[in-house]
C-alpha cells in the first residue's frame, strides 16, 4: 500500500466538483496465489498500490452521488486497463461501507472456483455503538467452507451467527467487551469445523468495531496448497488482519467413552476404538470438509477397522451417530 495516499488526492480532487464523500474500508480476501498483492483502481488513478492478501485500508472519503468504478488488478499493473475486476458504483453522501474481495483468479488450480468479485457491505461502523459492546461484522468468504453457524461457547451465547454461506455478511453483532469461543459448524449446527478464539476483553477492545472474515481453505490439497481456514479481523485503523487463535473444537472433542481413530494419518485402514459403545449399535458416518456424507453404515470391517483406500487424498470427519445425534466426531487426514 505505498501509495495509498493517492486516494486521497483522487477524493480531493472529485469532492471539489462534487462535494460529496463516503467513507470506505477495503478488505483483501481473495486466498488465490496469483492474487497474493493487487493493485486497486478509482476510475482510471491507482490508488492502492501492491494492496497485499488479508491486509485491510483504514476508511478513506470517496467521492459520493456520482458513479465512480473500483477496479481490481494485478500488483505491478501499468494501468486500469490491466484490470481483472471492474465495478461501477454509486456511494451514498455520508455512508460507510466495508468492501471486501474475494474469489479466485486462476483458471485452474482451484476447486470450487468462484470468480473474483467485491462484497459491498453500507451501515458500516468505525465505532461501536455502545463504548461497552465491541461490534463485529462477520463476512464468509472462504470459497470452499459450506454454509455454517457460529456458535459461541466460552460464555454460553450459543448461535450468534445462522446459516450463512460464501461472499454473505451478517449484520454487527453487538457484543458486551468478554472473551468468547467461537465454534464454525455445519448449518446443521452438529458438524464441527473449526473453533477459535475471540479475546474481546483481553485485547481490551471496548468501543471497537471490527470486521471478522472467513479467510482460506478448508481443504488446501484442492486448492493449490494455498492458506488454511481461519478467521481473521480488520481494524478500522487498517494494516495486516488479525488471526484468531485457534481453540478446542467441543464437537470434535467428545471423549467420554475414549474414542480414538488410528492411524492418523490413514492409507488403506483405519482403526476405531470406542471404550463402553458397541459400535454396531450406531451408525459411522463419514464427511468431507464441505460436509458431504461420502459413506454411511456397513462401514466397519473386523475388529472396528473400516477401509478407507477408496477415498481421494484429504481431511475427512468421522462421525459416530445415535440416530440423527452425533455422539462423537474426530477428524483424520487420508494420504
Amino acid at each position: 500500500m505505498k501509495n495509498l495516499l493517492q486516494i486521497f488526492a483522487v477524493a480531493l480532487i472529485s469532492a471539489t466538483a462534487v462535494s460529496q464523500t463516503a467513507r470506505v474500508q477495503v478488505i483483501h480476501n481473495s486466498a488465490d496465489a496469483a492474487a497474493a498483492e493487487v493493485d486497486v483502481y478509482v476510475d482510471a488513478a491507482n490508488a492502492i498500490d501492491n494492496f497485499a492478501f488479508r491486509t485491510a485500508t483504514a476508511f478513506l472519503d470517496l467521492p459520493a452521488g456520482v458513479e465512480i468504478e473500483l477496479s481490481i488488478a494485478p500488483g505491478n499493473s501499468a494501468s486500469v486497463a490491466d484490470a481483472l475486476l471492474t465495478v461501477p458504483v454509486t456511494l451514498t453522501e455520508n455512508e460507510t461501507y466495508i468492501v471486501i474481495a474475494d474469489g479466485i483468479v486462476s483458471g485452474t488450480g482451484y476447486d470450487p472456483a468462484p470468480p473474483l468479485g467485491l462484497q459491498i457491505y453500507a451501515m458500516g461502523r468505525e465505532a461501536a455503538s455502545d463504548p461497552a459492546n465491541v461490534d463485529v461484522l462477520v463476512h464468509h468468504g472462504s470459497t470452499d467452507a459450506p454454509t455454517v453457524d457460529v456458535v459461541e461457547t466460552g460464555v454460553g451465547a450459543g448461535t450468534i451467527v445462522d446459516d450463512i454461506s460464501y461472499t454473505e455478511y451478517q449484520g454487527y453483532l453487538e457484543l458486551p467487551t468478554a472473551d468468547y469461543v467461537l465454534e464454525i459448524r455445519d448449518e446443521t449446527g452438529a458438524t464441527g469445523v473449526a473453533a477459535f478464539s475471540a479475546p474481546l476483553a483481553t485485547l481490551t477492545l471496548d468501543g471497537a468495531a471490527l470486521v471478522v472474515v472467513a479467510s482460506g481453505f478448508l481443504d488446501p490439497s484442492q486448492n493449490s496448497n494455498g492458506p488454511a481456514f481461519g478467521l481473521f479481523a480488520a481494524s478500522p485503523l487498517g494494516g495486516a488482519l488479525l488471526e484468531l487463535p485457534s481453540a478446542p473444537l467441543g464437537v470434535d472433542d467428545f471423549d467420554v467413552t475414549s474414542f480414538a481413530i488410528y492411524p492418523n494419518p490413514a492409507t488403506d485402514r483405519l482403526s476405531v476404538a470406542v471404550n463402553g459403545l458397541d459400535l454396531a449399535d450406531y451408525t459411522i458416518a463419514i464427511t468431507d470438509m464441505l460436509g458431504r456424507t461420502i459413506s454411511q453404515n456397513n462401514l466397519l470391517l473386523v475388529e472396528d477397522t473400516i477401509n478407507i483406500s477408496s477415498l481421494r487424498s484429504g481431511v475427512y470427519q468421522l462421525s459416530i451417530m445415535d440416530g440423527s445425534t452425533v455422539i462423537g466426531s474426530k477428524k483424520f487426514l487420508k494420504r
